[in-house]
């Protein structure tokens, strides 16, 4: 069983319309959806009861996210070769500490993964850094900084959270996000959300539409 996860009814609309709701099969792929709330708690918390009761293959977070100054276009997907928590560590005069400079792991493991944590599924060629923060940010000046500081190319709210959870329930994890803003300067007016939502989730449903066989998805 496939599980997609997604944190509001937008990014995961068209995938419970595909299956007409929660649960149902793609190709012969039985296929989870989950909606998990928004921001890295309520994520991690829903997928690890998710996996505590129920076996998947792997698992999809799904939705949409804002592109870093240069790094992609509006409407852009892509999917996540890694995804760092941006905002975990400490500030200091010289600047943020993130965990490796604090000496604390984020998952105890050899070798022990810290603030980036690495991904096994890519649904889709286009593979980039992605950043996750717990307060969406709002200047141009904070988004060159952290994309400087953590190589990510699009941010979200959840991502890192789901793939923590993933790891620790050694669950094979993928990430796909469309872009429905850029980060810096917030200007709402210029956002596309229902159209990024839609193209997550379109470019989710053709992967698994392209793999027919019940086994497992290919992991790198």
């Amino acid at each position: 069983m496939l599980l997609v996860c997604f944190a509001t009814p937008a990014e995961g609309d068209r995938l419970v319309a595909r299956l007409g709701g929660a649960r149902g099969r793609v190709n012969g792929r039985e296929v989870a959806l989950l909606r998990t709330g928004v921001g890295p708690v309520n994520a991690a918390h829903s997928v690890t009861l998710f996996l505590a009761r129920e076996r998947a293959e792997a698992v999809i977070c799904c939705g949409i996210g804002g592109a870093y100054p240069g790094a992609l276009d509006l409407l852009d997907v892509a999917c996540a070769e890694t995804e760092t928590y941006a905002d975990l560590g400490a500030d200091s005069p010289d600047g943020f500490l993130d965990m490796a400079r604090l000496g604390f792991p984020v998952i105890e493991r050899e070798p022990p993964l810290f603030n980036r944590l690495p991904l096994g599924v890519f649904p889709i060629p286009r593979r980039l850094g992605f950043a996750t923060r717990t307060t969406c940010t709002g200047t141009d000046a904070a988004a060159r900084e952290i994309a400087a500081r953590t190589g990510a190319a699009v941010e979200s709210m959840e991502g890192a959270a789901v793939v923590h959870a993933c790891l620790r329930m050694n669950v094979p994890v993928g990430e796909v996000r469309a872009v429905s803003n850029t980060v810096g300067d917030r200007d709402r007016g210029l956002w596309r959300v229902r159209e990024a939502a839609a193209k997550a989730q379109d470019a989710v449903l053709a992967w698994i539409e392209a793999s027919p066989s019940p086994g497992p998805h290919p992991v790198a």
